[in-house]
C-alpha cells in the first residue's frame, strides 16, 4: 500500500527544524487536496446516484473504521444542522461502535463478523446509501460493510486512498484520492484523512443540492437554533424575495420558522398553501416558487375573465 510507504525523503524529519517541517506538511496537505481533482466525475456520479435512493425515501448511512470512521461520522452529523437532513435517515456502522469516536478501538476494524451484526440491526434497504471509507482500501469491516450491503441492493460507495483496493471493488462506486507516502509514515490521518474530507464534502453537498436543500447558493432546509441563523434566515428571505427585513421576519414566523415556506409567504401564500405546494414538489423550493407563480397568475385570470 502506498500509504504505509516509507519515505527517504522524511526519514530525518525530527532533525529538521520546525518550520521545515511544517512547511514540508502543509505541502503534503495540498498534495493531497489536488488527488481529489481526478476523482469528480466519480463523486458527481456518486452524489446523483445517492440523490435518486434519498429522494425515494432512502437512508444515508456512513461506515469506517478509525481515522476514516471519525471523517465519515463528522460528515453525517453535520447534514442535520446545514441541510435539515432528518437524523432517523442517518445510520452509522462504526467499527468499536460510536465509543470508538474519542477512543481508540483498533482491533475492531478486522472483524468483519461485528460488520455483519452492525448492518443487520440498521436493516440495510435497497433504498438506503451506504457509504464505506478506508484509506488502505483494505479494512476487513468496512470491506464487509459494503459487500453486505450491495447484497441487500443498496446503493454502496467506496472511497480509498490506494489502488488497487478491496473497497473500491466492492463498491457500486469507487472513488480513490491517492495520496501516496505519508511525510510520517503510515499516519492516514494526515494526507490520506484530509483527502477523504475533501471528498465527503463534496459527495454530501452535491447530494443534498441534487435533493433540493440548496437554492441560489443558500441553505434553505437550515435549521435555526440560536439567534445568528435566526438573523441568517431572515437575511435569506429577505433575499430571495426582495421584501424588507421586517416582512421577511414576519413571513418566517408565519412559517413556523422554516425558510422555504417562509420564502413562500413573503411571496404571497398562505403557510398552509406554501406547506402543500412544497409537499407537492417534493420539497424543491425552486419549483414550488415557479407553481406558486402559475397559481397566482391562474387565479388572475380567471379574476378578469369574472369582471369582464
Amino acid at each position: 500500500m502506498k500509504t504505509e510507504t516509507i519515505s527517504e525523503r522524511y526519514s530525518e524529519l525530527d532533525k529538521w527544524t520546525t518550520r521545515a517541517a511544517v512547511e514540508a506538511m502543509w505541502e503534503g496537505q495540498l498534495a493531497a487536496v489536488a488527488s481529489v481533482h481526478s476523482e469528480i466525475a466519480a463523486i458527481a456520479e456518486a452524489a446523483d446516484a445517492a440523490a435518486e435512493r434519498l429522494l425515494s425515501g432512502g437512508r444515508l448511512i456512513y461506515a469506517g473504521a478509525g481515522t476514516s470512521g471519525r471523517l465519515a461520522v463528522q460528515d453525517g452529523v453535520e447534514l442535520g444542522p446545514t441541510f435539515g437532513w432528518p437524523s432517523e435517515r442517518l445510520g452509522y456502522a462504526i467499527a468499536g461502535g460510536m465509543n470508538a469516536l474519542s477512543k481508540s478501538a483498533e482491533l475492531a476494524e478486522d472483524d468483519p463478523n461485528a460488520a455483519r451484526a452492525d448492518l443487520s440491526t440498521l436493516n440495510v434497504q435497497p433504498k438506503d446509501v451506504v457509504l464505506g471509507v478506508a484509506a488502505s482500501g483494505r479494512t476487513p469491516y468496512t470491506v464487509a460493510v459494503l459487500d453486505i450491503a450491495t447484497t441487500t441492493g443498496a446503493l454502496t460507495i467506496g472511497i480509498s486512498n490506494n489502488r488497487p483496493s478491496e473497497v473500491l471493488d466492492s463498491a457500486s462506486i469507487g472513488i480513490c484520492a491517492e495520496t501516496g507516502a505519508e511525510i510520517v509514515a503510515g499516519s492516514t490521518r494526515m494526507k490520506a484523512g484530509t483527502a477523504q474530507k475533501v471528498i465527503l464534502n463534496l459527495f454530501s453537498t452535491a447530494t443534498m443540492i441534487r435533493c433540493g436543500h440548496v437554492y441560489k447558493g443558500l441553505m434553505v432546509d437550515m435549521v435555526i437554533s440560536n439567534e445568528k441563523l435566526r438573523r441568517r434566515a431572515e437575511t435569506m428571505i429577505a433575499r430571495l424575495t426582495e421584501t424588507s427585513p421586517a416582512d421577511a421576519a414576519f413571513a418566517l414566523d408565519a412559517a413556523g420558522g422554516d425558510i422555504k415556506t417562509g420564502v413562500l409567504c413573503a411571496l404571497g401564500a398562505s403557510a398552509s398553501d406554501a406547506k402543500d405546494l412544497l409537499a407537492q414538489t417534493h420539497g424543491v423550493l425552486r419549483d414550488a416558487i415557479t407553481q406558486l407563480a402559475v397559481n397566482t397568475e391562474t387565479l388572475s385570470e380567471a379574476h378578469d375573465r369574472r369582471i369582464s
